[in-house]
């Protein structure tokens, strides 16, 4: 079974590599594109700069940077509130944003109740 090629919008990887910022924008979708055209922030910014320099160990809390095109198959770690996690950049994640892919809530896990947590606990012998 042959891997599917990849494609956004009917562009190739390298295709969409070999676009402006602005010829991009017209691909995402409208939330993107307004995003894009306002401009990006100063740290966007920084951040691009030093995916450009191919620099190692990148870290940043810009959550709500798009991905872009030139930023596929390089690592970086994404602040969740608490830690940097580490989130590989694929070329499927194109057109979405950092906070999608690096969650800020855990599954919670309770452990067995307390003494005096329910009425049902009243029952069990307190040694």
């Amino acid at each position: 079974m042959a891997k599917k090629e990849f494609s956004y919008r009917g562009k190739t990887l390298e295709e969409l590599k070999k676009l402006s910022i602005e010829q991009f924008a017209e691909l995402v979708p409208a939330r993107e594109r307004r995003s894009i055209k306002r401009g990006f922030t100063e740290q966007e910014k920084i951040l691009l700069k030093k995916m450009k320099n191919k620099e190692s160990n990148i870290k940043t809390h810009c959550r709500d940077m798009i991905i872009l095109p030139e930023m596929t198959h390089t690592s970086i770690n994404v602040y969740d509130g608490k830690n940097f996690i580490k989130l590989r950049i694929e070329a499927e994640m194109i057109g979405h944003r950092l906070g999608e892919f690096v969650l800020t809530r855990r599954k919670v896990s309770h452990s067995a109740p307390g003494i005096g947590a329910t009425r049902s606990s009243a029952s069990l012998s307190v040694k």
